[in-house]
């Protein structure tokens, strides 16, 4: 009898890739432009703040603008061609900390670091995310997707793997941005149409802010104690296995005068680039343009040559193409809901559909309600703009404070973006960290929903109290 060595096939289904879920959405999105109705809110600008902001009252629905499915190729080169700055600094990143990385000068330092911190590993993570957090009060977790190679090198040398890394730097991002504490673009764009004295209501966002730290730290650490005792659960064991560039050759853990020379242009510039986001009002292509800077200096010092500093940035360059590419793809999908018009309809039916809740669900569903609109309007000042106008009057109707409503807009607005592929600070930093989507999401899916029970529990007390002014 003969016997065959056949390799029996998988009961299970290969998951699909990044690109496929994201073109699926595109495609879904062209489909609700062709059965949603069209629909418009009138716009004024306010000559003295500059701000545009539409009258909730004058819904009107309009000549549907369906998108052609033969147009999606061109909306898809129209998304990539606005999500330019973030795709030229991811791959601008990639290829300066490729040179970084290339001295040996983080590979040192970190070993210096696991030896310091033995057995108190754990006290990394909250302060990480506790700089972040205060950092991204007043600014964009944007800012610092060039802070994560780094984290990533610190945590893999603690143990740890690159979801430990990202974690450090933008879910403490998260943190400091969602919650609203100081942030002029959410919070003070919100209270401002509201008619709130501005950053108004602090103490309950600052303690917002604690209550969301503590958990996510706590969600954390015991991820990274569970990976640090067996990596073979990590979520990113096959990433870890090709990159993790902590190897054990002689020359990785000695440090140099050239090393110190290195740190030293890291360290100046990233002051610089900081300093500039919150002083000088700096965008992604001045973030860019510092990691240019910190690339070919970081090289001369430590003694690469011109040729080879242009070869190390291409290789880091072309490792994040494919995260890279995806956030123009995501941004083609509010491309397609704005052009067939339908972003206005689906605020008009939300706000009418949060005004028929009982009234104990009303403010919870008015969070829920702006995780979703986030999906759609995936700005901040943009979100604003075009859904307080008409939560505003809701809030009113149903018994709710305004600043109630602000709080609901700022967490809907803000923990959304670290599991909407249409965010491009998630797909920026899981981009520069290698990370795909679906790992992501099978390593965060259950903080979010802690973010969401956490949410309702905070809007509802503020609800109670009468969380005001008014």
């Amino acid at each position: 009898m003969k016997t065959t060595n056949l390799k029996p096939k998988s009961s299970k289904a290969d998951f699909p890739h990044t690109y496929v879920i994201i073109f699926g959405l595109i495609l879904f999105a062209t489909f609700l432009t062709w059965i949603v109705p069209a629909g418009n809110f009138p716009r004024i600008k306010d000559v003295v703040t500059g701000r545009t902001t539409i009258i909730a009252d004058q819904f009107e629905f309009i000549k549907n603008s369906p998108v052609s499915l033969f147009e999606v190729p061109l909306k898809i080169v129209e998304g990539l061609n606005k999500s330019s700055s973030i795709i030229f600094l991811i791959l601008i990143v990639g290829g300066a900390f490729h040179i970084i990385i290339k001295t040996g000068m983080f590979q040192a330092l970190t070993s210096k670091v696991t030896k310091h911190f033995a057995n108190k590993e754990e006290f990394i993570i909250p302060a990480f995310t506790t700089i972040f957090g205060l950092a991204c009060m007043t600014m964009g977790v944007n800012t610092f997707i060039g802070f994560a190679p780094v984290a990533i090198i610190l945590a893999r040398s603690l143990g740890y793997d690159a979801l430990v890394g990202v974690s450090m730097v933008m879910l403490g991002g998260a943190i400091g941005f969602s919650t609203g504490t100081f942030n002029p673009f959410t919070t003070g764009v919100a209270q401002a149409l509201a008619g709130l004295p501005l950053f108004s209501g602090l103490g309950y966002r600052v303690f917002s802010f604690f209550v969301y730290l503590i958990i996510t730290n706590i969600y954390i650490i015991k991820y990274a104690k569970k990976i640090k005792k067996n990596p073979n659960l990590s979520f990113v064991r096959e990433l870890e296995l090709s990159e993790n560039t902590l190897k054990d050759d002689e020359n990785t853990f000695e440090i140099k005068k050239s090393h110190y020379l290195v740190l030293m242009v890291v360290l100046v510039l990233f002051a610089l680039l900081v300093y500039g986001g919150a002083n000088w009002h700096w965008g992604l292509n001045q973030s860019a343009a510092i990691f240019i800077w910190m690339g070919i200096l970081g090289g001369l010092f430590y003694g690469f040559s011109p040729s080879t500093i242009a070869k190390e940035f291409i290789i880091g360059a072309k490792g994040l193409i494919f995260g890279a590419l995806i956030i123009g793809l995501a941004r083609t999908i509010s491309i397609i809901l704005d052009d067939g018009k339908i972003l206005d309809t689906a605020v008009f039916y939300l706000g009418n559909g949060l005004a028929a809740l009982p009234q104990i669900f009303q403010s919870i569903g008015m969070f829920l309600m702006q995780l979703f609109i986030n999906g759609l309007i995936t700005s901040g000042s943009g979100q604003a703009a075009v859904t307080m106008p008409i939560m505003l009057p809701v809030a009113d109707i149903i018994g709710m404070t305004r600043q109630t409503a602000v709080l609901a807009f700022n967490f809907g607005d803000g923990f959304s973006n670290y599991v909407l592929p249409t965010s491009s600070a998630l797909m920026g930093f899981l981009a520069i960290a290698n990370i795909s989507y679906e790992n992501w999401m099978k390593y965060v899916w259950k903080l979010f929903l802690l973010w969401i029970v956490t949410g309702s529990i905070l809007i509802i007390i503020a609800n109670m109290i009468g969380y005001g002014p008014f």
